[in-house]
């Protein structure tokens, strides 16, 4: 398998507990390019589990979806520099004052450090949403408009991607770009069960649409054989590449 499919693969380390993400990490990394670490881990283990991650030759996707006021948002982005994570997101609804004051706190600590910039993702509109969601909330535009909307905000406010539904991935596309990096989470090989995500696609049809990660959880961890089904999901991404 090409480290160009591996990069593109994503596990979300769901568990609480410290022994699990490590057995997940020693597991799986052979096939997987950047372990995911959301709100649940990090909020029960910390800054150790970046650090357990990394120690293993690991890469960090840390998915916190910072979402403050505009210089909380910037210092929190810092520490996760200093984590030496490989990717963070804040969450694009923060607006783009908050987006651009990370930016440039973000460039001029690693800047000054002499490290590798994170790369720096918004979310847009949570693959978990419907436009019913969306309304409960006083949102009343589409998500084909709000997703693309959101893209373009980030983006100019110097991000290097977002995270969406691959079933926007071709809008952000014609938005943003070829360059601009998205990494889609709702993805959902054959072989899996939809759970409590809406707006899903296969691995292939996410990658043949633009998708440049894609972000997969339980179709491996409740998998009979995880490492197995994380080589299929790595095939069905590789065959999906461009010549």
């Amino acid at each position: 398998m090409t480290t160009s499919a591996r990069q593109r693969l994503i596990f979300a380390l769901d568990v609480d507990e410290f022994s699990q993400a490590e057995a997940w990490v020693r597991q799986l990394q052979e096939n997987v390019g950047l372990f995911k670490i959301g709100k649940q881990l990090f909020t029960k283990c910390g800054p150790e589990v970046v650090q357990m991650v990394r120690q293993r030759g690991g890469e960090v996707f840390l998915d916190l979806k910072y979402h403050d006021i505009p210089n909380t948002v910037a210092k929190a982005a810092v520490e996760a520099c200093k984590l030496g994570v490989k990717m963070f997101n804040v969450h694009a609804l923060g607006g783009p004052e908050m987006m651009r004051k990370t930016v440039e706190e973000v460039d001029a600590y690693c800047a000054k450090s002499g490290i590798e910039r994170p790369i720096m993702l918004a979310v847009t509109i949570l693959t978990s949403s419907t436009e019913e969601t969306l309304r409960a909330v006083g949102i009343d535009r589409p998500v084909t408009e709000m997703v693309p909307r959101l893209a373009k905000l980030a983006r100019d406010a110097g991000f290097d991607g977002v995270v969406a539904s691959p079933k926007e991935v071709s809008l952000i596309r014609a938005a943003c770009g070829e360059d601009f990096q998205i990494v889609t989470p709702g993805v959902r090989p054959a072989f899996a069960a939809l759970d409590d995500q809406k707006r899903v696609t296969t691995p292939a049809e996410a990658i043949s649409a633009g998708a440049t990660a894609l972000v997969v959880g339980r179709p491996i961890s409740a998998a009979s054989d995880p490492l197995a089904a994380a080589g299929k999901i790595l095939a069905e991404i590789e065959a999906a590449l461009p010549g």
